[in-house]
């Protein structure tokens, strides 16, 4: 059936009217070079020749397309390659010419003549076994020795003159052979000639065979029994290279650049996507010989039983591996092994993947939909903006799977999973240590064996790991530190809903932690990550002093619980490969013998007795630290630190002056809490007010605090334990008091 031609003109009219089905049309030969066509329905179109450079076709169809070279294109292909046979077949004749020297004439010729048969026969050893680049290599070698080894300069000649005769007869053999491939690929289904395939091959050997007789003749002196030689040396000569053609373009990997260079060829006027954007696009049932697709985005493209896609011109996308190119055509991929490729933007929707490996594969961007992942590998895989949507999961090992805010987990089908991939099943390059290596355990979810995930309770239990902002330290740090720049950076953005999920020691020894946060859909985490190391350093930076000051309930109860020199802590651990690794995990209120994991995923501890946190174990603990005011002396330490040094090294400023009195506030081990926590709200306040201290609004705050003060080291003046610490106020309350009325 004659398809109805029309211009692009008329196509892009129609397109900005709103009009999107074009099927069944012919667009041979028309130029959408760089047009928007998104959407566009061309399903069943005949696309052969045209241009579609670096045009936009985001979700558009070319369902049972054709595209490739027009006639006119593959006619003349085929025809360039009939003159490059010819020429081969010339050129063979030369050599061949060479080779019948060795039965008469003088020296030189005769070894030229043994030359020239020693290099072509050690070329076509090293094509045959190794590939024709080899086989190039090896023949420059061999000539070198060969014009080396030759005694005087007239013998050099002929030997080199022998040498670059048997090397052009290669390279033309060798481009022929090329030729001969592209132009069976042009002819091969173009219904022009009764020719294709072999058809295409025969001809460029009749059509070598006559140059080579045409050369025959023209050689001088040539008789009738050289004559026969020479043509029967080409014969063989462009047989061989037809052969090597023929290996080539079934895909043998050795002489993979014949292969290319055909392709290329017969790409040459074909249909053209290079540089387009297909995301989204439906390519199936479509035949793409000849089609170029370089640097084209094929961002979950479809391309479902495509026809002649391995001769489209693939340039560095998934499509260029052979394996992945037939998996996303067939979606037949039972048992496949793709650990480590990179399947990026790859559409597998409805693929069979049972028992398939994408252990440490990129599968960012892939389309899952539907797809059977049962008994699948996803170790490490990672799942950034892939769609999972009523996939198969059950049976898969998805031990540490990167899934992020963008994975699509909707309607997922799994009766259990494994969050660990058992030692025997490990490839080398993830192997376990020796000491974690005798574990056989799956960790199987549900963990009872007898039962299995209710429908959509998968997702669920998974969900709580998608949205987490993950800070890794990859150098030891006093966790301490750790809780509290974190709380820093949950104070300062609420909107953002930090929630600690797990915290895991990492590394061999491990001395390196990775906290998971839970967050919101909208978190910027890259922002959320800088800030928080942001933080991290700051505290880092501060002096022994001032890191003392800081260190509070928090920050050592946490210290407490991951220290790497205790033994492992009685807190469940989940979607962890190491028994090792510390996970504290709430949604609820749970405890585990004397560690209390609250709703908000902070952790309170029985070992907290009179204010002192007891256990000889956590460096850097400060009596008289108590759980009641550890958050404000946080938040206090922070605004301190935060206002500026005094200007004049013998007199202390603000700073130096609440940093004093919040020292003595802190260290004072028989303050009662009530009064430690009441102090420190009210030099949180003075601290704020220092920060512009010629507000007057701030002066007022300033005053209220400082009178409050007053009345609190007052009432500690009586006290023995306490005098001390009320003397320091009476000595710093004054100086402060000029500092805001000056």
């Amino acid at each position: 059936m004659q398809k109805r031609q029309m211009t692009a003109k008329e196509i892009l009219q129609l397109y900005a009217e709103g009009r999107r089905n074009f099927r069944d049309i012919s667009v041979r030969g028309q130029s959408f070079k760089g047009k928007n066509l998104s959407g566009a329905d061309f399903n069943g179109a005949d696309i052969r020749g045209a241009n579609f450079t670096n045009a936009c076709l985001r979700g558009a169809k070319f369902v049972g397309a054709k595209a490739g070279l027009q006639r006119r294109s593959a006619v003349g292909l085929v025809i360039s390659s009939w003159l490059l046979s010819g020429v081969s077949g010339l050129m063979s004749l030369w050599i061949a010419y060479l080779i019948s020297l060795i039965s008469s004439g003088p020296i030189e010729n005769i070894i030229a003549g043994w030359v020239a048969l020693a290099v072509l026969a050690v070329f076509c050893a090293v094509a045959m076994k190794k590939g024709t680049l080899t086989a190039f290599g090896a023949l420059a070698g061999a000539g070198v020795l060969a014009v080396a080894g030759a005694g005087y300069v007239a013998l050099a000649g002929a030997v080199a003159g022998a040498v670059a005769v048997a090397l052009a007869g290669a390279l033309a053999g060798a481009g022929a052979g090329a030729l001969a491939g592209a132009g069976t690929l042009a002819l091969a289904g173009t219904g022009t000639l009764a020719l294709a395939g072999a058809g295409t091959l025969a001809l460029a050997v009749a059509v070598a065979l006559a140059g080579a007789l045409a050369g025959a003749l023209a050689l001088p002196g040539t008789g009738t029994g050289a004559l026969a030689g020479a043509v029967a040396v080409s014969f063989i000569f462009t047989l061989f290279f037809l052969y090597i053609s023929w290996r080539a373009m079934k895909g043998d990997p050795r002489d993979a650049w014949i292969r290319s260079a055909a392709v290329a060829f017969a790409a040459i006027g074909g249909t053209s996507f290079r540089g387009a954007d297909l995301t989204d696009a439906d390519f199936s049932d479509a035949t793409l010989k000849s089609t170029d697709l370089r640097r084209a985005n094929l961002t979950r493209t479809r391309w479902k039983n495509t026809i002649k896609l391995d001769f489209a011109r693939l340039g560095n996308s998934y499509l260029d591996n052979p394996l992945i190119r037939e998996l996303v055509r067939t979606g037949e991929g039972q048992d496949i092994d793709c650990d480590r490729l990179n399947l990026q933007g790859a559409n597998l929707q409805g693929a069979n993947l049972q028992g398939a490996s994408f252990i440490e594969a990129n599968l960012n961007q892939a389309n899952l939909q539907d797809a059977d992942l049962t008994d699948a590998r996803l170790v490490h895989a990672q799942l950034d903006g892939a769609d999972l949507t009523g996939a198969t999961l059950t049976g898969a090992y998805i031990e540490e799977w990167n899934l992020t805010a963008t994975t699509e987990l909707k309607g997922i089908r799994c009766e259990w999973i494994f969050m660990r991939l058992p030692p025997e099943k490990r490839p080398a390059f993830i192997a376990l240590p020796p000491e974690e290596s005798r574990d056989q355990n799956p960790h199987r979810k549900p963990e009872d064996w007898k039962k299995n995930f209710e429908d959509g309770e998968f997702a669920d239990f998974i969900g709580t790991v998608r949205l987490t902002l993950d800070l890794f330290h990859n150098q030891p740090v006093d966790p301490r530190l750790v809780a509290l720049a974190f709380e820093q950076l949950k104070d300062g953005n609420p909107e953002v809903e930090l929630e600690i999920v797990s915290i895991e020691k990492k590394g061999k020894n491990k001395d390196k932690l990775l906290v998971k946060a839970e967050t919101s859909p909208q978190a910027n985490h890259a922002e959320m990550h800088s800030q928080y190391f942001t933080n991290l350093e700051y505290l880092k930076s501060l002096s022994p002093e001032a890191k003392t000051a800081v260190l509070v309930d928090r920050g050592v109860i946490m210290a407490k619980l991951l220290d790497t020199k205790q033994g492992s802590p009685s807190i469940s651990i989940e979607n962890s490969s190491s028994a090792d690794n510390t996970q504290v995990q709430g949604d609820n209120t749970t405890s585990e013998g004397d560690m209390t994991v609250n709703e908000r995923g902070s952790v309170r501890t029985g070992d907290v007795t009179g204010g002192i946190v007891a256990g000889g174990d956590v460096s850097g603990g400060v009596a008289g630290q108590g759980a009641a005011g550890g958050d404000i002396s946080g938040t206090v330490s922070v605004a301190i630190n935060q206002l500026p040094d005094s200007p004049e090294a013998d007199k202390p400023g603000i700073k130096e002056l609440l940093a004093q009195l919040e020292e003595a506030i802190v260290r004072e081990a028989a303050l009662e809490e009530y009064d430690r926590e009441d102090a420190m709200e009210e030099l949180k306040k003075l601290a704020e007010a220092g920060k512009n201290p010629r507000d007057g609004g701030m002066k007022k705050m300033a005053e209220k605090a400082m009178r409050s003060l007053s009345r609190i080291f007052a009432g500690f003046a009586g006290l023995p334990a306490l005098a001390k610490l009320a003397e320091t106020g009476k000595e710093v309350l004054p100086a402060l008091a000029e500092f805001f009325d000056s």
